[in-house]
């Protein structure tokens, strides 16, 4: 039998009243922002009565051009327990949320219903503390949870309902300059309402002021009271700042004796060699590294160990470069070591908040942080309804401007995106390749393929684009081989044209959500909670996803059509599942066609060659950076193996995966 709340209004009042100190204003505005840009907001509206105080939020924002509303009603009593929750609406612009909770009087029963599913009662412990919380959202949800803790005497953890727990901790003080005065904010640590670590701050009189955090389709999303939006800036880059920190200090004594005894030559013997620049393998074979740079590759008879080296022993086991994403989005802290963990050693950021990715870099580069190799490639847009972030250009000076002060800043690309005009595109590029920089991105709307890579454009992020400009059949699935793909074929050659298929985010979108997620992703019940959450929700009715079909398996062979007429192929996730979502993208590769070793070029060599950085690294040879991975089995057999990673090296200094996964909060 549900329970008669169920079919009222939420807020009826079920305790005494508490004194409850610091109650909250009566009503409070947070700005959402995200890439910088404002691009909402949450207002709510308190009212009170001597046995509670109710909470009626709105919360929306639009990104790019996609409504994301949400409604929320949350009840406590005067001395800030809680009394019940229901939320409703949009958490993304790919997800939905449905909740309620009402705790029952005498706070040992509680009733929940998520979703379409049945109300159910769960019973409570009264001496746990326990808040009810629909997630990243509201902001006023946040701040409610946090003065219970306080309430609490902030205890370690508390349980969340309708499921989950949290830890909150005091993380020290920031000063800031605002308004001309300094300002001291109170900085907490959040962990458990979405994957890895939020960071949460107050003002002197407990007032929240702003949360960074990530929304439900993983990327960064920044609520700030309203007062305070001239303190975003900033506060990015802060958080960029502790949030690596925080893995410093979680390795703690651990990181200062592995600094303190790197060792200076490591000898790799036994194992196979992966040579991606022959396509071949050098079995039964010595890799030796000093100082982080490789110095001698050979089989075992030819290469002598010196005795100083450190030995890791590789018989039966592979060693290949380390792996490249080519469209990564690295919105937290906790990508970082989730990126090791699966080998990657190197990644092109394809597009962040300016002062959160030079943090992250600069923390990596400096030992402060743990992480791949970061090339950025800074986004830019153009004035429109479906814009994205704060970087827009719209007339030839300003895109000088832009494109100077992303290379005085360290970057290596730009990204274009969707809302740029079509002869801002070819100003972009000119200055672009005048500073040595190349362009990738987005096909700008009003332009198609073939157009963007005439006015400039080196490389193309997402397969779609170039299916647009060929034939299609009713089905919507892709017709190659004939006339018009050998004419796209043969100009994007012509133009040493790179494409970044990200097939992976394709079958994710398109996947049935009655369907098992483990062929995607065979370590998905390791993932923290809060990512499994996500996931699931990612996909379609089966009638579309079979629907779908012949589009997904038109693209697969679109891929192979693309490698095999010459036109170089870099894998890339665009973020996915961390880290381990490269290798499906290489399956995939597999999958359409390509061999195992072609699959792993995209990864490793490639990457490097149209980057203009092979001279370095991207391969196994004398001289280029020590970054490679220890496989415990042949991905050039089954690729699929290139997921058993057992030690990451980059920079010659090694990683053990185990240890990077507890790091970025995977379960064991």
């Amino acid at each position: 039998m549900k329970p008669a709340w169920l079919a009222l209004p939420l807020g009826c009042t079920l305790f005494s009243p508490i004194a409850f100190a610091q109650t909250p204003a009566d009503s409070g505005t947070f700005l959402l922002h995200k890439f910088e840009q404002r691009i909402g907001k949450e207002t709510y509206r308190m009212t009170s009565s001597a046995q509670a105080l109710t909470y009626d939020v709105r919360f929306r924002f639009v990104d790019r051009g996609m409504p994301v509303p949400l409604r929320a009603n949350i009840t406590v009593t005067p001395g800030g327990e809680p009394l019940s929750l229901g939320v409703s609406g949009n958490t993304s612009r790919f997800s939905t949320i449905k909740d309620s909770v009402q705790l029952l009087a005498g706070g040992s029963n509680v009733w929940v219903k998520v979703g379409d599913q049945e109300a159910r009662s769960l019973k409570l412990n009264p001496a746990t503390p326990h808040f009810p919380v629909a997630g990243y959202s509201p902001a006023t949800g946040q701040m409610l949870l946090l003065r219970y803790w306080r309430q609490h005497k902030e205890p370690a953890s508390l349980d969340l309902l309708p499921s989950g727990k949290v830890r909150i901790r005091r993380d020290g003080q920031d000063t800031l300059t605002f308004q001309n005065k300094p300002l001291v904010l109170q900085r907490y640590v959040l962990k458990g309402l979405v994957w890895g670590n939020e960071l949460l701050w107050t003002d002197q009189q407990d007032r929240l002021v702003c949360i960074i955090t990530n929304d439900a389709e993983g990327d960064k999303i920044e609520m700030l009271a309203q007062p305070y939006e001239a303190l975003l800036p900033t506060l990015i880059g802060r958080a960029a700042t502790h949030g690596m920190r925080l893995f410093t200090a979680e390795v703690g004594a651990e990181a200062k004796v592995k600094a303190a005894t790197k060792p200076q030559q490591l000898a790799f013997v036994g194992g196979t060699v992966v040579d991606v620049v022959q396509g071949r393998t050098i079995p039964n074979a010595v890799v030796l590294v000093d100082g982080g740079k490789i110095t001698q590759v050979g089989p075992a008879a030819k290469v002598k160990v010196p005795k100083q080296a450190q030995v890791i022993r590789a018989e039966g086991k592979t060693i290949v470069p380390g792996l490249w994403d080519m469209h990564a989005h690295f919105q937290q802290a906790e990508w970082g070591p989730a990126y090791l963990a699966a080998g990657v050693t190197t990644v092109r950021d394809c597009g962040n908040e300016f002062s959160y990715i030079n943090a992250v870099q600069q923390a990596i580069d400096a030992g402060r942080g743990v992480g791949p190799r970061i090339l950025k490639a800074g986004i830019i847009d153009g004035d429109g309804p479906r814009a994205l972030g704060i970087v827009r250009v719209n007339t030839p000076a300003e895109a000088a401007q832009v494109v100077q002060r992303y290379q005085d800043s360290g970057f290596v690309q730009i990204k274009l995106y969707s809302s740029l005009k079509p002869d801002i595109v070819r100003a972009i590029c000119e200055e672009a390749h005048k500073r040595g920089l190349t362009v990738t991105g987005h096909i700008p709307e009003g332009m198609t393929l073939l157009q963007g890579v005439a006015a400039g454009m080196d490389q193309v992020n997402h397969l779609p684009y170039v299916a647009e400009v060929l034939t299609r059949n009713p089905d919507r699935s892709v017709v190659v081989p004939d006339t018009t793909s050998a004419r796209v074929f043969r100009f994007l050659k012509e133009h040493h044209t790179v494409v970044d298929p990200t097939l992976g985010v394709y079958e994710m979108t398109a996947r049935s959500l009655k369907d098992d997620l483990t062929p995607i992703e065979p370590a998905f019940a390791s993932l923290p909670q809060a990512l499994q959450a996500l996931f699931l929700t990612m996909g379609t009715t089966p009638e579309r996803s079979a629907g779908a079909k012949p589009i997904m398996e038109s693209f697969y062979h679109l891929v192979k059509q693309l490698y095999d007429n010459g036109i170089p192929i870099v894998a890339g996730t665009d973020m996915m599942f961390p880290g381990t979502s490269l290798a499906r993208e290489l399956e995939l590769y597999v999958q359409a066609g390509l061999t195992p070793m072609q699959a792993l070029q995209t990864a490793t060599i490639t990457p490097a060659r149209v980057m203009k950085l092979a001279q370095r690294t991207g391969s196994l040879d004398p001289g280029k950076q020590a970054d490679l991975l220890l496989i415990d089995s042949n991905p050039l057999q089954q690729i699929r193996d290139i997921r058993r990673v057992q030690l990451v090296v980059k920079d010659g200094q090694l990683y053990e995966p185990a240890r990077m996964r507890q790091l970025a909060d995977f379960q064991k």
